[in-house]
């Protein structure tokens, strides 16, 4: 049987996207999201779960060019693990969201763009994020 591997997350950008090119001029963006985890009936604060993103391409470049840290969006994607050898000779290892698309949202009132996918740009946000 074959897995399955989709992620979905609505949350706000925890830092500015960080665009940068492969050495063949592939465009790629790293970002962090912080989303809200509902809490439970006794608990007051819902928590907080931060996610490292990546897009490629020209999500990459739509990504740098229309949002900043705190702006709202909607991603869909995959989880993936990359581990690597670092300078100083250690194992390093990292899960991150690889973007497919992701829905630029905007709150009342605010100017938005999409990308990737069509459709509605006002959608309901949660004000309770901590940023």
């Amino acid at each position: 049987m074959a897995g399955l591997n989709v992620v979905v997350l609505v949350g706000n950008l925890t830092r500015d996207p960080e665009l940068r090119f492969t050495p063949n001029g592939t465009p790629v963006a790293n970002f962090g999201i912080a989303v809200n985890r509902r809490p439970s009936k006794s608990e007051g604060q819902p928590d907080v779960d931060f996610f490292n993103c990546v897009a490629w391409g020209r999500l990459a470049e739509l990504c740098g060019d229309y949002i900043s840290k705190g702006s709202p969006v909607a991603i869909d994607g995959r989880l993936q693990y990359r581990s690597w050898d670092a300078d100083d000779g250690s194992k390093r290892s990292v899960v991150e969201v690889v973007a497919e698309n992701v829905q630029f949202l905007s709150s009342k009132g605010q100017g938005g763009g999409d990308s990737q996918s069509s459709g509605d740009t006002s959608a309901p946000i949660d004000e309770d994020i901590p940023f």
